[in-house]
């Protein structure tokens, strides 16, 4: 495994994070695995040498957190250990049980701490910017969790690149932790971020952790089109995927694709990959598994680099297209 810092933080991570929405209960999303065929994930995982997963609360209303939790202690190093989670969406429609308020956002920590069964959350992000809470609210309680040792370091997932750099500002004024990590929707079908996130992390030191660099599986040959609802479980029940992914997806980017991994013999899934990790600001692409070969083949991007004639070739057929994922 290969390891760089997130940002400017000196944060050695993997060049994978392992993604733990597929780990916890299928109430939750019928594609989601139990505990029970989790921990071969886990397990797989640090012998591998990743170092670095993401959860949330609100994937399966707080059990994904536990499971991590149970697994990291069970297979992994705590020391060596990075382990993310957000707040934002709601748990249930009762009230404080969402947003970025000075309560929700102490409160939700707080219940993350317990499932996960640590001390300290690692990186903590928040999950969206909320339109109604002040920036200033949000980024003092996540100053407050940071000075109150239940956080080490604070990162966001996804927004308008106006609604970051406002958020930047605010901690530089008045002297609070800063967000040092960017999650966001990018990967070959969806480069919008190019135009001005990405640009803003690089000039602030911000490492990133793109979330679906497989596009729904879609850069990985598993579906059919848009359209299939068929091949996979989630295909059939994701509903937020299918916003991401409409008609207007380029199937000349998943055709060129195809045509680099024949090339090298290695699955397309790890082409796409490759690319995500070639891009200087991305730290580690955020890969989600729920069956091994998935996971093996994430770990073969890793050692695999594209030539620039490959690179060119992955890009050419990218055309602008409505912003998605923010929400």
């Amino acid at each position: 495994m290969r390891y760089s810092s997130l940002g400017t933080t000196g944060l050695s991570v993997s060049r994978l994070c392992l993604g733990c929405m597929s780990y916890g209960a299928a109430a939750w999303r019928p594609w989601v695995l139990d505990e029970d065929a989790a921990r071969p994930f886990f397990r797989r995982a640090i012998e591998a040498g990743i170092n670095f997963f993401d959860t949330a609360d609100m994937y399966s209303l707080g059990v994904s957190e536990e499971v991590t939790g149970r697994a990291l202690r069970d297979y992994g190093r705590p020391d060596e250990l990075v382990i993310a989670s957000k707040v934002f969406f709601p748990l249930s429609d009762r009230p404080n049980m969402g947003g970025l308020s000075r309560k929700h956002i102490v409160q939700g920590c707080e219940a993350s701490l317990r499932r996960l069964g640590v001390e300290t959350i690692d990186l903590y992000q928040i999950h969206r910017f909320d339109p109604v809470v002040p920036i200033e609210e949000t980024l003092a309680a996540l100053d407050h969790l940071v000075h109150s040792g239940k956080v080490r370091y604070i990162g966001a997932s996804s927004g308008f690149a106006w609604q970051f750099a406002q958020a930047l500002s605010a901690s530089e004024r008045h002297g609070w932790a800063r967000f040092v990590s960017m999650q966001n929707h990018y990967n070959l079908l969806y480069r919008e971020e190019e135009r001005e996130m990405i640009p803003l992390c690089a000039k602030t030191g911000v490492g990133l952790m793109p979330w679906s660099p497989l596009a729904r599986g879609l850069l990985a040959g598993a579906r059919r089109g848009v359209t299939d609802r068929e091949s996979t479980v989630r295909a059939a029940t994701d509903s937020y995927g299918h916003g991401l992914y409409d008609d207007q997806v380029n199937w000349d980017i998943v055709d060129a694709v195809r045509r680099v991994a024949d090339g090298r013999g290695v699955p397309m899934a790890q082409i796409a990959l490759a690319w995500l990790l070639s891009r200087p600001q991305v730290a580690a692409p955020i890969v989600g598994a729920t069956k091994l070969p998935q996971l093996e083949d994430a770990l073969g991007a890793v050692s695999l680099e594209l030539s620039a004639e490959e690179v060119a070739l992955l890009e050419a057929p990218y055309r602008p297209q409505p912003v998605r994922g923010i929400v």
